[in-house]
């Protein structure tokens, strides 16, 4: 069922995003909240946003090999890309996520 999904947001133009984080601490509030105004200025609702935290869930960290956070994971469309960070930066994440404005 997973793999239907993913398929359907390739075919209705989303992005598949993923960003782990460590609980509560001040970066990954900063990650979430650069990420969240980056998809609301970029993306409107052509996005799929998973929040994971790697201390309630640290079965997904070792599966998909994230050793970082924050990490945004870019899964879909591929190529699949890996930002490591609080998302900070605008261009740089726009740029790595492949949003044209």
């Amino acid at each position: 069922m997973k793999q239907k999904k993913e398929h359907e947001f390739i075919a209705q133009g989303k992005l598949v995003l993923q960003l782990y984080v460590s609980g509560m601490s001040q970066r990954s509030m900063e990650a979430i909240k650069n990420l969240r105004q980056i998809c609301d200025a970029y993306l409107k609702s052509a996005y799929e946003l998973e929040i994971i935290d790697i201390y309630k869930h640290p079965e997904l960290a070792v599966k998909h090999q994230t050793i970082f956070s924050p990490c945004l994971i870019k899964k879909l469309p591929e190529p699949k890309k890996i930002l490591i960070g609080n998302l900070s930066n605008t261009e740089k994440v726009i740029t790595a996520l492949g949003i044209t404005s």
